[in-house]
């Protein structure tokens, strides 16, 4: 049960809510700050970091999936979703990484395509 309480948004938190903007998962700005990216810790280091919280994710996203099976969803193949945690992700994320963040990426050879629709016709 910890974890429903964990995943828990109180109303009035919402304004609160920040997506990832390479993976697309929705959690609370604190949960970010306090734990990073369930899918994307290792490269781009959110936990404990303002700035990278306030840089690699955006209050700007549009609908919301939920996941509870990424691996069996047909959902999350067609949002390039699949492999990563289950829980709420944004079908879209407006937002533009830093340099810094995308030559991480490549040098780690870590494909990104963005996540604002601006790459659908490229997949």
């Amino acid at each position: 049960m910890t974890s429903v309480s964990h995943s828990f948004v109180a109303p009035g938190q919402q304004k609160n809510l920040r997506a990832c903007m390479v993976c697309s998962i929705v959690q609370l700005q604190s949960k970010f700050l306090k734990e990073g990216c369930p899918n994307c810790e290792g490269f781009l280091s959110l936990a404990h970091s303002q700035e990278a919280v306030e840089e690699c994710t955006s209050q700007v996203y549009e609908g919301l999936i939920a996941l509870a099976d990424p691996a069996q969803s047909w959902v999350a193949k067609w949002q390039r979703l699949d492999g990563y945690v289950k829980g709420v992700y944004a079908v879209k994320v407006m937002g533009t990484l830093p340099e810094e963040v995308l030559d991480t990426m490549a040098e780690n050879n870590i494909h990104y395509t963005p996540r604002d629709g601006s790459a659908s016709n490229a997949d």
